[in-house]
């Protein structure tokens, strides 16, 4: 990353402009996380509710207490263990924290990225970022800087290039009730590996408007414009539709009608993580195919697989 554009982020930032940043997830639309004003413009760049919170971005562990408070100790566990990465806390926040950023709520949602633009840009201000996905509200998640400027070439001026996101889903998130620990978004850290830590997590993955405590818990998310079918058997949904253009959207190769037009394979050796990584990239790469309807194959329960039908069952049309 050339280091002039570094730069010109860090001014604009200062500015309470929006950026286009790369993290090891997806992209995001960072700005001035203690800045209402910047906080403001990423929920009207991305026509998202304010019920709903958003990611704080933080440069390193030691800078947690700068955002939040009350930290169980369970909490300091996951966080030397799993960051720099794709796991959010959260957590009680500080009263500085502005309440359009949580949502309303007095909770929030903290983790530091492993990707080395994001981890540069943080080290040169002296404010967290709020970042979001770089996409509009619902659609489909950005991992390639091409994907937040298709979604954003009128209205963002800076965006990060940091080549394609190594994870490609977003952050699982966990919080604490009680001092119970909770899983509210599955994602890029398994949650077995999270329960080596905790003990088994409660499961709370769903909401509603008045009940989400954090981001991606809305049952219709992630989604492309086109009609997507989620199945676990792709054959005979394919002969259902025979006559339309179809789209298929499956982990590992298989022989499909000549009738498919488009296919995307994730993985050819069936590998989950690397499913997970192109899972968004494909699904952008289908939703411009001018298709009917795009059959994706639901992943097996297992490791990441459990992340990937969590993404396929909220962008399913039905």
């Amino acid at each position: 990353m050339q280091t002039n554009a570094i730069k010109a982020a860090v001014t604009a930032l200062k500015n309470n402009e929006i950026i286009g940043l790369p993290t090891e997830t997806v992209y995001g639309l960072a700005g001035n996380a203690y800045s209402e004003i910047a906080v403001e413009k990423i929920f009207t760049l991305k026509n998202r509710p304010h019920f709903n919170p958003l990611i704080v971005h933080i440069k390193s562990a030691t800078a947690l207490t700068l955002v939040a408070k009350n930290i169980p100790l369970v909490a300091v566990q996951l966080a030397d263990t799993f960051w720099p990465g794709p796991l959010t806390l959260v957590l009680e926040k500080q009263d500085h924290i502005p309440d359009l950023v949580t949502g309303g709520k007095n909770t929030v949602g903290v983790r530091v990225p492993n990707h080395p633009v994001a981890l540069e840009l943080l080290e040169q201000l002296d404010f967290p970022l709020a970042a979001p996905s770089a996409n509009p509200f619902g659609s489909i998640s950005p991992t390639t800087a091409k994907h937040v400027v298709d979604y954003f070439t009128d209205s963002l001026t800076i965006v990060l290039d940091g080549g394609s996101c190594d994870k490609g889903i977003e952050s699982t998130i966990v919080g604490f009730e009680n001092g119970q620990a909770i899983l509210y978004r599955q994602g890029s850290t398994k949650v077995e590996d999270i329960e080596k830590i905790t003990g088994p997590l409660q499961i709370r993955v769903h909401a509603n408007n008045e009940s989400v405590v954090a981001p991606g818990m809305l049952s219709k998310h992630y989604a492309p414009s086109t009609t997507t079918i989620l199945t676990s058997d792709i054959t005979s949904i394919i002969q259902k539709y025979s006559d339309k253009r179809i789209g298929v959207l499956q982990l590992s190769p298989t022989n499909l009608p000549s009738f498919v037009i488009a296919i995307e394979t994730l993985s050819q050796t069936g590998n989950l993580e690397e499913a997970a990584k192109n899972l968004y990239a494909a699904m952008h790469r289908l939703d411009h195919q001018n298709l009917d309807f795009i059959i994706a194959q639901k992943m097996p329960a297992v490791g990441m697989g459990l992340a990937i039908n969590d993404k396929l069952e909220r962008a399913a049309t039905t």
